[in-house]
């Protein structure tokens, strides 16, 4: 979309908090500033947690925490997500914004490589099936990895979202040899066949495939 038609749909579109517009612009002023979602994603996953009443929520993949802001601000007072990075520099602006947000006693911050942490709860028998909701929003390379662990760690009805799935239109690149390319496009194909779930791949910001396990 056309820079007008994105601030427009952000006026009309988007109800953003003081906290998450000043995480945004503090986490655009940084090198890796596009690894962020945009507002109309945040919003749009805001409703879908609301719409399936999440309680637990799993995010791979935290950055300076815009969207595990978000989350935990739409969850109940009881709410709880497990947030997975590996960074400390980054998930250290993510920790004052959780605390200014007033949601740090609902946000449990695993450090460490995330393939490592969603295949340790998969293997808790407590873990499986016990999550309302996921954000996969890491390394590319290995979304395959993330998406199948998290149909595990997800219940029946709930959601599994990935962000990026447009990949900056590097998808359509047929010839690409990008091994984070190939991941995104291969994922694309697999999830449209999938039979465990109903999914779509829903245009907004850098694409977000939304899939809701049966």
């Amino acid at each position: 979309m056309s820079e007008a038609l994105i601030n427009y749909v952000r006026s009309v579109g988007v109800n953003e908090p003081g906290v998450l517009q000043r995480l945004r612009e503090e986490t655009a002023r940084l090198p890796n500033a596009q690894m962020q979602i945009t507002p109309e994603q945040g919003q749009f996953l805001g409703v879908i947690l609301k719409a399936i009443g999440a309680k637990k929520t799993l995010e791979i993949g935290v950055f300076t925490g815009y969207s595990s802001t978000l989350t935990a601000l739409a969850l109940p007072a009881d709410g709880r997500v497990i947030a997975c990075d590996r960074s400390e520099e980054y998930t250290a602006i993510a920790r004052r914004y959780w605390k200014e947000a007033g949601v740090e006693g609902k946000i449990e911050l695993r450090l460490g490589p995330a393939l490592e942490t969603v295949r340790k709860l998969v293997e808790s028998e407590k873990a499986r099936e016990t999550f309302d909701f996921a954000f996969i929003d890491a390394d590319k390379s290995a979304y395959d990895a993330y998406y199948e662990s998290a149909l595990q760690l997800v219940r029946r009805g709930g959601i599994v979202a990935l962000d990026n799935m447009l990949w900056h239109g590097r998808v359509l690149d047929e010839d690409s040899r990008d091994p984070d390319t190939l991941a995104i496009q291969a994922l694309n194909r697999k999830i449209r066949e999938d039979q465990r779930v109903v999914a779509a791949l829903v245009p907004v910001g850098d694409g977000i495939t939304v899939a809701w396990k049966r």
